[in-house]
Order: structure tokens, then C-alpha cells, then sequence
């Protein structure tokens, strides 16, 4: 079979072209715009006065419905599983508290001892984790010392029996830690 030769164009498409031969090109039709309609005016001068009638509708609806919910919206976020709510847990027994602590203890001494390190005497720790803090900031103590003197003397106003100083202000360094 011989090899096909190039074919030379000699003529262009109407259609595609710049050419007014036969049909309008797509070229002509658009310089001279007969396929938009004479309305197209109106309807553009129509849209600025439908965007602005929505727009002000649409904040109409939202301020009303927001108006009328019941604080629907302060809801949103809260249920049992929120952080900021506090819950009615029960307290935790003090052997579980030191069963857990020893746990963490026990998991701390282990990546010591992957690390090369020389584990802790878990019981030791334990002891001094679980030790009241007799060793209060002396300025943390002065504060909490005036606040209770403060207080009695509402209580001595209201009529009530004051407080043994001395024994509310170990009392709340204690509930401090």
C-alpha cells in the first residue's frame, strides 16, 4: 500500500470562522450579540433588587427565629459528656486512688528500666506522693490566715460561733494540697 499523502486545507468552515460565507460564524455572532435578547437590560437591573429583597428577608427570618427559640442555641455543647459541667461522680475510695497511682507508678519504672535507668522503689514513691504537704508557702499561709479572719468576723456579725483559726487555716492548705 502506498504511504498517504498530507492533504492541504483550501478552505475554512463558516461555522468556526471569521467568514460570512454561508451561515454567521461563531465569531460574528458574537460581536454582534442577535442571540441575547433585548429584555437582558432589565433582567440585570432586576437582579440587584431580588439579591437585596432576599438578603433583607432572610435577616429578617433569622432574627425572628432566633428571637423565638428557648436558648436552644446555649444548649449546644453541653450534656453529660461536656468538660465544663460538673458531674455528680462518686468519690473515689482511697485504696482505688492508691491502686491507680501505683499502676502509674509501676508504668513509670518500666520505661525506666527499658531506658537503662535504675527503677524506683514504688512503694517509696507512693508513700511520698500520698504525704500531706505540711510545708505550705508562707505567704500562700498569711493569705488564707487573713481570709479566715475575715470570715469570722462576718460570722460575729451574722451571730454565728468563730472559727478555731489556727485549725481552718490547716484545714484549707490541706484541701489545697
Amino acid at each position: 500500500m502506498p504511504p498517504k499523502r498530507a492533504i492541504a486545507v483550501t478552505s475554512t468552515s463558516p461555522h468556526c470562522s471569521g467568514n460570512t460565507a454561508g451561515r454567521l460564524g461563531a465569531n460574528v455572532r458574537r460581536l454582534t450579540r442577535f442571540h441575547i435578547s433585548p429584555n437582558s437590560r432589565v433582567m440585570q437591573d432586576a437582579f440587584w433588587i431580588v439579591l437585596v429583597v432576599v438578603v433583607v428577608g432572610a435577616s429578617i427570618v433569622a432574627v425572628i427565629t432566633f428571637a423565638l427559640t428557648d436558648k436552644t442555641y446555649a444548649q449546644i455543647g453541653r450534656g453529660a459528656l461536656s468538660l465544663d459541667q460538673p458531674t455528680a461522680a462518686e468519690p473515689v475510695s482511697s485504696a482505688v486512688r492508691d491502686d491507680e497511682i501505683r499502676q502509674m507508678l509501676e508504668a513509670r519504672n518500666e520505661r525506666r528500666r527499658r531506658r537503662g535507668q535504675e527503677p524506683l522503689d514504688i512503694e517509696a514513691e507512693l508513700a511520698t506522693l500520698l504525704a500531706p504537704n505540711l510545708d505550705a508557702d508562707p505567704e500562700l499561709a498569711a493569705e488564707v490566715r487573713d481570709l479566715v479572719i475575715a470570715r469570722n468576723e462576718r460570722r460575729v456579725r451574722q451571730g454565728k460561733e468563730p472559727l478555731d483559726v489556727d485549725a481552718e487555716v490547716a484545714r484549707q492548705l490541706r484541701d489545697l494540697g
